[in-house]
């Protein structure tokens, strides 16, 4: 029994030294590099990091993200770093979203309308262009009056048609 007292000193000297060495252990770094990245190390980071972006170190306080922003000094604006913008809120987002999403929407009826006027042009100029051959053939063309009675083109009236045709032919590529 004797040598079972005489390791309970070695057992709470062994047990102090661990305990002492697990302190050592917590001291952890955590910081942001140039990427964005967080990094985690036991090592103090580069000494290109600049303190505000240190997390976490032995001895400081740790990162609260919920903690009011403390006012730098503006000793010389052209010399200090751009002020980070805050992240959008999602009301924000969804009201961007939606503006884009109505802008898109607006964008392809104007493309539609566009591309419906386009091949009615060219419907008309097509018409027009066959109207011109038959004035130009000499092929007795009818028309109809007012009356709903059918005659015959005169060839007065086939110069103001052909005319009308010129004037619409003009504007056709």
């Amino acid at each position: 029994m004797k040598h079972r007292n005489s390791l309970v000193p070695v057992r709470a000297i062994v047990g102090a030294v661990l305990l002492a060495a697990s302190s050592l252990a917590l001291a952890q770094y955590i910081w942001i590099d140039d990427k964005g990245v967080k990094q985690l190390s036991d090592r103090p980071p580069p000494a290109s990091v600049p303190e505000k972006r240190i997390l976490k170190a032995p001895g400081k306080a740790p990162f609260n993200p919920n903690a009011p922003a403390e006012a730098e000094p503006a000793a010389n604006t052209a010399e200090a770093e751009p002020a980070a913008k805050r992240p959008p809120t999602l009301a924000e987002r969804n009201a961007d979203f939606n503006k884009r999403k109505t802008e898109a929407a607006a964008a392809e009826k104007k493309a539609a309308d566009e591309a419906r006027q386009k091949a009615d042009t060219a419907a008309n100029c097509d018409a027009a262009r066959k109207n011109q051959q038959a004035l130009a053939d000499g092929i007795r063309i009818s028309n109809y009056d007012k009356n709903g009675e059918r005659g015959v083109m005169s060839d007065q009236e086939r110069a103001e048609m052909a005319t009308k045709n010129q004037k619409v032919l003009a504007g056709c590529k």
